[in-house]
């Protein structure tokens, strides 16, 4: 690791070392990937790092090449001390909405860590569960480790799931655009209509007048995340 590296991964240690110095052992990071997507689920990750990751190159996932996410996913799973990754399905976005949803999945990442978390660093403006004391950071994937490398694991989780999404339903070309609303998912979409992975809710403004396509709900986000 460069010196350069060294000095920005510090940086991004920063919310952690504070913690770690007031003996605040297993802190998790948390983030999510598919809040802004017409199709498939939306998936969390939680990761636990000891004091000396030891990893380059982790960033805003979104930042990343898909085979630089592939292989610090590896790493990250390797060297953390713990993680969970956790999501919500279709229906549920629906039902719930894609806010509730996003929190429901960080919950169930975070159930699934073998280990109860002393302290959640969460990326965003807002977490609703105060069972685990919690920190929120606007922007945490680009400016925390354990947040960073949580929405990476979360990232390549989910493209993992689309790619074998685009194996069922291939007319709508999941493999490359992972859900999102890309000029080839639309015209998929208007030629096709909805498959069954596809989000109820969500309504681009271009079919606002095709109501055959859709079932219910109000205009979905078309944001990345």
């Amino acid at each position: 690791m460069t010196p350069e590296e060294l000095q920005r991964i510090q940086r991004l240690l920063q919310y952690e070392n504070e913690l770690w110095k007031q003996n605040v052992r297993l802190v998790a990071g948390i983030d999510e990937a598919g809040r802004g997507p017409l199709a498939g689920p939306v998936v969390a990750a939680a990761v636990i790092f000891s004091q000396d990751p030891g990893i380059s190159l982790i960033d805003d996932s979104k930042k990343l090449t898909a085979e630089i996410r592939e292989e610090l996913y590896e790493k990250i799973i390797q060297k953390s001390i713990d993680y969970g990754i956790g999501s919500a399905e279709v229906d549920e976005i629906d039902r719930i909405n894609i806010l509730q949803a996003s929190y429901l999945a960080m919950q169930r990442a975070i159930d699934r860590l073998k280990q109860r978390p002393d302290f959640l660093l969460v990326d965003g403006r807002a977490y609703p569960d105060g069972r685990i004391p919690f920190k929120t950071i606007v922007d945490g994937d680009s400016l925390c480790f354990s947040i960073a490398s949580a929405s990476i694991l979360a990232k390549v989780t989910r493209d993992r799931i689309m790619c074998d999404y685009h194996d069922m339903f291939p007319e709508y070309g999941f493999e490359h655009h992972k859900g999102y609303a890309t000029p080839e998912h639309l015209d998929a979409i208007e030629k096709h209509g909805y498959c069954d992975i596809h989000r109820r809710s969500f309504h681009p403004k271009r079919f606002t007048n095709q109501l055959s396509l859709f079932n219910h709900g109000e205009e979905g986000q078309q944001n990345s995340g």
